[in-house]
């Protein structure tokens, strides 16, 4: 259980301990530094600590704020401050030498010589360790010198409700338009309600792949019942999924398995929805899983871009171009804000759009208009990117361009070839080179005739110029294309050669490889952006690499060209990969040493 330690006896009248106790603290006094440091050494090993000024006044949220949240070492507000791991031995080091926490207000001392708060939150700063300070907005933190100071915060504190505050905040600051007024102002009162009865996030986020999955079996029903109850389940699982985030926030319930969770079950439950409609539409005699295929390719290309061009230009230094100022001109302009968030079709406008279609429509206009939608989508996302890039004169750091290389996914083939490339290459060379293997080896998939031996050779000329485009370090001002650019070779050459081999279930087994090799493509994403870099090489080098795995495809495509055993073996490649990846990234994320990734930012696309 975690230990609250209250650095003197506490004020009359005053609800900490209570508060304390609430948000699951064992309270303890603490009346001097030697009592200080023994409840310290006597609090359990591994568990929060929190050192609290018994003269605190405030909201129990803002105490929540700084004091619960798993995802900080350390978190401080004034008079407050929670320590875990690393954090915890810095306070205890803090704590047995008073001079070193004589840093904060005054003379870093409250009662009976006991180092206030402040002071131990700033020798932890002072010794390296990030202490998180919570924006707390209209949220009352005080230590009171007196009792006017005292009755001033008391009276400050009951005029604000903290509650009313907490679910505001349990709500992302930038999310769709679709999100923001259509499910937000009901979906966080579902999150109180699921805290308060004991559910986490992670039980909210099956429960929304769970519905999804239903959803697709209803879509898969190829009947207009089935569709209409596929539309609305899809939209009450984008509640859900809204709601465990929101959950998240709401009773600081972070963890590393939700992180993963969250982050993939996006994916999957779309991917399952877009094959249900594929096999609802087959039972009405209309073969849509080209268009199902396709609608995932570019999905995941979408994806790749955005994540591809942030990695490379978070951390630039110089990073500003007159399109950027463009940009945040227009987002100070309110409903130019709205438009942008709804032209890029992000995941709420996205299954709403779904939705709706499955409900009144075909799968085959669904699946249309989902491709016209994203296909606009991404051509003024890319050409946005572009523009900045092209006009900006940004220095990117070896950290983006190893980001980059992670998310290149290159395989044993094209890293032999990029040992002895040339390293030096002119400005764009590297997209252009990749442009050009891409290009040849989709244009050959889809003129050739199956069984053709040509794709093989484009697909070794893909792994020729696939090692050069990434022979030299990727800081160029449009390298950050050169992964979105296999992705999109990998994808499409198996859905031409799926497409084109005319075999009954060859795009089916397809859509099932190219979901593998995006789920490793999507776990890459998460693990750089949880700050600990790309899966391990032995793995990459057992899945091929994008290069080796074209050369495989389009080898099996050669061989087994009047044969069904293209689409078993295309089938089995599918079911080896997604066992592959599937095993490593479970035991990644569900270990201990493994990162969370919080977007808090905005609605993913």
């Amino acid at each position: 259980m975690s230990t609250a330690i209250l650095t003197g006896p506490p004020v009359a009248g005053s609800p900490l301990t209570e508060d304390l106790r609430a948000l699951g603290f064992d309270v303890t006094v603490a009346d001097g530094p030697g009592r200080l440091a023994a409840e310290l050494a006597a609090a359990p090993a591994g568990a929060r600590v929190a050192v609290v000024d018994p003269r605190f006044t405030g909201h129990r949220h803002a105490l929540r704020l700084a004091l619960t949240d798993p995802r900080f070492p350390a978190g401080a507000i004034p008079g407050a401050l929670g320590a875990t791991g690393a954090a915890r031995a810095e306070l205890a080091c803090a704590v047995r030498e008073p001079a070193a926490a004589a840093t904060g207000n005054g003379n870093g001392t409250g009662q009976g010589g006991t180092p206030t708060p402040d002071a131990l939150a700033a020798a932890l700063e002072g010794a390296g360790i990030d202490v998180h300070r919570p924006e707390l907005g209209v949220l009352v933190a005080a230590v009171p010198a007196d009792e006017t100071a005292r009755a001033r915060a008391r009276e400050a504190t009951a005029g604000v409700d903290d509650e009313a505050v907490r679910l505001r905040s349990a709500v992302k600051s930038r999310d769709g338009f679709f999100t923001t007024f259509c499910v937000s102002p009901y979906s966080r009162y579902l999150a109180r309600w699921c805290a308060r009865r004991g559910l986490t996030p992670n039980q909210v986020t099956t429960a929304s792949l769970l519905v999804a999955l239903i959803a697709a079996a209803c879509a898969a029903t190829g009947t207009r019942p089935g569709f209409v109850a596929a539309g609305v389940l899809l939209i009450a699982s984008f509640v859900l999924d809204c709601t465990d985030g929101q959950l998240a926030r709401y009773s600081l319930q972070y963890s590393t398995l939700g992180a993963w969770l969250d982050a993939t079950f996006d994916r999957a439950k779309e991917y399952a929805y877009y094959a249900g409609l594929a096999l609802g539409a087959a039972r009405g005699g209309d073969d849509v899983w080209a268009l199902a295929l396709g609608a995932m390719v570019l999905q995941s290309c979408r994806h790749i871009v955005d994540f591809s061009f942030n990695e490379a230009n978070h951390d630039a230094t110089a990073n500003t171009s007159p399109t950027a100022a463009l940009s945040d001109r227009l987002d100070s302009v309110g409903w130019t804000v709205w438009v942008r968030r709804m032209v890029v079709l992000p995941i709420g406008e996205r299954w709403a759009l779904i939705a709706v279609l499955t409900a009144v429509t075909t799968p085959r206009i669904v699946f249309l208009v989902l491709l016209v939608g994203c296909a606009l989508a991404a051509c003024y996302t890319t050409a946005g990117r572009l523009l900045r890039s092209l006009t900006r004169r940004a220095r990117r750091t070896d950290r983006a361009a190893q980001a980059l290389a992670d998310l290149a996914d290159t395989g044993p083939v094209a890293e032999a070839v990029a040992r002895v490339a040339p390293k030096r290459l002119p400005s764009f060379a590297a997209p252009a080179v990749a442009l050009l293997g891409a290009a040849a080896v989709v244009a050959t998939a889809w003129l050739t005739p199956h069984g053709s031996w040509w794709p093989l050779l484009a697909a070794a000329l893909y792994a020729v110029t696939s090692g050069v485009a990434v022979a030299a370090p990727l800081k160029g001002a449009l390298d950050w294309l050169v992964p979105p650019l296999f992705r999109a070779a990998e994808y499409v050459t198996i859905l031409a050669l799926a497409a084109r081999s005319g075999l009954h279930g060859a795009v089916p087994a397809a859509f099932g490889l190219v979901a593998a090799v995006a789920y490793h493509h999507y776990d890459t994403v998460y693990r750089i952006r949880g700050g600990t870099g790309a899966p391990p090489r032995a793995l990459v080098r057992a899945s091929g690499g994008h290069e080796g795995r074209v050369l495989v495809v389009t080898a099996l495509a050669a061989l087994l060209a009047d044969r069904t055993t293209f689409t078993w073996a295309l089938a089995a490649l599918a079911g080896l990969l997604a066992l592959t990846v599937l095993t490593e990234s479970i035991r990644f994320w569900v270990s201990a040493g493994a990162p969370a990734v919080h977007d808090e930012t905005g609605e993913p696309t």
